[in-house]
């Protein structure tokens, strides 16, 4: 059955001048089953499972005040990335939030102001949309429940802000929920839905709630396609309904991975995802290649180290050439050591972000 939040009544009292502000900081995520493909309205043509960061996060805060001009007006918004204006990111916010009118009509009463920064390099690989549109999505439910006393419940809050996150940006949809999250309908997973993520935290071993994952900068550059045209190849892609259907497949192996704590199991599949999403790239017309050559050095760093010590250390990478290096926490001193000598010096400028499985997202009070 298909969500409808088109609400006409979410409107504000014309004696009603608010003004103030709210602040979310949300994760961004990694995805474990890759989403790659998609239809409709930000709707995936796969099932996907994502590991929810801590470190790596967006810190968005959203100021509002009443407008004197009518609501038939469009969206009035300032945007500011990192302390300064960011013209194109204005323009996709404001169409974004001028195409969920319907559920927000309020949001043409009031002028915003969105300062927005992330602890991580933007377009580079690691899910920067995912993290930004979830806060934001976070802080429009925000002024929902301050305005109208409505969404009290966490589940129904944290659902509709995956719903509108997902509006936005399909991967967001998976950021508002603590250490793991699955988006897209599989017949293993209760109440699995195409239109919103749902948390997967309860499921898992604790090995995995405290997993580790030591993100390897190769490139702080931008991509050379963006994730949105990269879905798109997939409308044309030779390989795409067997990709679809390996993805279900691989889905129903690694459920019982993550319920059981299986490094061995949970490892082959997320590297095999990981090079499935870089092959696709590759086979699409045009092609892609996004990793670079210290990304395959690095793969193979781990490999061998993993291979010499039988420790369990394992690698994915979303649609970018950054390593994210997964290991359980009991083994963090061994593999810790590991990659500050043997991968570290590798990187550009030798960064690297120290993360984990991250407990979701946090709204924060001045």
């Amino acid at each position: 059955m298909s969500l409808d939040y088109s609400n006409s009544q979410l409107i504000l009292d014309t004696s009603d001048h608010p003004q103030g502000s709210v602040t979310w900081r949300s994760p961004s995520n990694l995805a474990i089953i890759k989403y790659w493909g998609k239809h409709g309205r930000q709707l995936p043509r796969n099932p996907s499972i994502s590991l929810t960061l801590d470190a790596a996060h967006t810190t968005t805060t959203l100021h509002y005040h009443r407008r004197e001009e009518t609501t038939t007006q469009g969206i009035s918004l300032d945007l500011f990335f990192e302390g300064e204006p960011a013209p194109a990111f204005a323009d996709r916010i404001k169409r974004y939030l001028e195409s969920i009118g319907d559920i927000y009509p309020f949001l043409r009463q009031l002028h915003l102001t969105i300062h927005t920064e992330n602890s991580f390099p933007h377009s580079s690989g690691i899910a920067s949309s995912a993290s930004a549109m979830s806060a934001l999505a976070l802080c429009l439910c925000s002024l929902e429940r301050h305005f109208f006393d409505t969404l009290e419940e966490e589940q129904a809050f944290l659902t509709k802000a995956s719903y509108l996150a997902r509006l936005a940006s399909g991967s967001a949809a998976r950021s508002v929920f603590p250490f793991m999250s699955a988006w897209g309908r599989h017949g293993d997973i209760a109440g699995s839905s195409d239109e919103y993520g749902v948390p997967y935290a309860s499921f898992l071993h604790p090995s995995i709630t405290t997993m580790r994952n030591a993100i390897l900068i190769v490139s702080s550059g931008t991509k050379s396609v963006s994730s949105t045209a990269g879905h798109a190849l997939m409308e044309t892609h030779l390989y795409a309904t067997t990709r679809y259907m390996q993805a279900g497949q691989r889905m129903s192996q690694l459920l019982p991975a993550l319920q059981h704590g299986d490094w061995d199991l949970f490892g082959q599949i997320a590297e095999n995802e990981a090079l499935t999403l870089h092959a696709l790239m590759m086979a699409s017309n045009p092609s892609y290649l996004l990793m670079k050559p210290m990304s395959l050095q690095l793969i193979d760093s781990i490999r061998k180290f993993r291979a010499d010590t039988g420790l369990p250390v394992y690698f994915s990478l979303d649609a970018g050439p950054n390593l994210h290096v997964l290991y359980p926490e009991s083994h963090a001193a061994e593999i810790e050591a590991f990659l500050k000598a043997d991968c570290i010096p590798f990187c550009e400028k030798e960064t690297w972000i120290a993360d984990r499985a991250g407990a979701g997202p946090k709204e924060i009070f001045n």
